[in-house]
């Protein structure tokens, strides 16, 4: 039976939850997140092939909060915090960072648009990516070879500002800029987005470029506290030491029914300075097709091709080219439940520079997606399979 004390303090909890609502009645807090793993198998992981638990594969498993307060006069603050998980052994996407997806805050506003400041996804990757591969055959499969182009969801820019415009007329742009945060040298590490879309009935369309610049010692490869990394593999390796990045890509859909079409292309330079381990600028071109059809409300398929070239340059000749082939099923159990498979190979050839750069010319090997990053084939070809679940909640 309840004592009388503990009847009023339930009495005034419940009256103070009450204030609380009434006081924030225009601003809203929300959890969300997606848990996602499945079974891997891989042909070839240097020279082995390999059967194992990942996470994060039709999506990044994730924990995220977010949050809106109405100021009046079509003015909102908001927030992002949002980490990244790995669901197979329970740790955290990136060390030492509780919310290395995203964390930032800002204002918005129905007429002037979105200034937000924190770390945050580039311009050039949310307007580019969802017209991109890996929105139609996810990142870990369907990437260009070792997200060599960045269109997933790998770069994030630090001490960043962001502002994107209203959607006007179907059209819509935004600009970044990440500080690099050295004294005396402003310059130095920072990063520049910018990225326009066009949306209008059954078309999209997007291009958009970003620029990031390495840390003072870039014979150390690129320095951790720039503002933005990027993702590394055997197919950029022999480039980490570059002075910058530079990406300019573009992509557009067409939607008939059931059924899309997309073209995409990419254009990505690593240039280097006195100290680079290389001395002419790396340039990798990249061209891709897909395709995504929605059998049934429950049932999606995708597939998707590409095709990278790395540019003649410091002694190659013969350079790297890569030719992957992605597909997606995806079943449907509920709006937050679904079972996929996915289905990658990819085929190399030619060579590239490795880790010590110039006179450290080796073959070309294959890496699929992202996915294989850390652990790509030690031959020309690799195959990859994946069968797993992903809850969006």
């Amino acid at each position: 039976m309840k004592t009388k004390s503990t009847l009023m303090m339930a009495t005034v909890l419940t009256l103070s939850a009450g204030a609380v609502c009434n006081a924030y009645a225009q601003s809203s807090v929300s959890i969300y997140g997606i848990v996602d793993v499945a079974v891997v198998y891989s042909s070839n992981q240097g020279g082995k092939s390999n059967t194992y638990e990942r996470s994060g594969n039709l999506a990044g498993s994730r924990l995220g909060f977010k949050g809106t307060e109405d100021l009046g006069g079509g003015v909102n603050a908001l927030f992002v915090l949002e980490n990244g998980f790995n669901v197979d052994d329970g740790s955290m996407g990136a060390a030492n960072t509780l919310f290395n997806r995203q964390s930032y805050v800002g204002l918005s506003s129905s007429n002037y648009g979105s200034l937000t400041a924190g770390r945050q996804y580039t311009p050039y990757y949310l307007f580019v990516g969802p017209v991109g591969p890996t929105s139609a055959l996810t990142g870990a499969t369907g990437a260009h070879p070792g997200d060599i182009d960045g269109l997933d969801t790998t770069i994030r820019i630090n001490n960043s500002l962001t502002y994107t415009s209203p959607v006007m007329s179907g059209a819509q742009v935004s600009a970044q800029y990440g500080f690099g945060e050295v004294a005396g040298s402003t310059s130095t590490a920072n990063a520049f987005s910018a990225a326009l879309k066009y949306d209008v009935n059954d078309f999209r369309f997007a291009l958009a470029y970003l620029k990031l610049k390495n840390g003072a010692n870039v014979a150390a490869g690129w320095s951790p506290t720039a503002a933005g990394s990027f993702p590394t593999s055997v197919i950029n390796k022999g480039y980490l030491s570059a002075e910058s990045v530079q990406y300019i890509a573009g992509g557009a859909r067409y939607k008939l029914g059931a059924l899309e079409l997309g073209l995409n292309g990419s254009n990505v330079k690593y240039a280097p300075k006195l100290g680079s381990l290389f001395a002419n600028t790396a340039i990798f071109n990249t061209g891709g097709v897909l395709a995504t059809y929605q059998v049934t409300p429950a049932v999606f398929v995708s597939g998707g091709y590409s095709y990278t070239r790395e540019k003649a340059a410091n002694g190659i000749s013969d350079t790297a080219k890569y030719q992957q082939l992605a597909l997606e099923q995806t079943y449907s159990l509920s709006k937050r439940t679904s079972l996929y498979l996915l289905e990658a190979y990819q085929y190399a050839k030619g060579k590239t520079l490795g880790a010590a750069g110039i006179g450290n010319q080796v073959n070309a090997v294959a890496a699929v997606g992202d996915s294989q990053n850390g652990s790509p084939s030690n031959a020309r070809n690799q195959a990859v399979v994946m069968a797993g679940i992903r809850h969006s909640f």
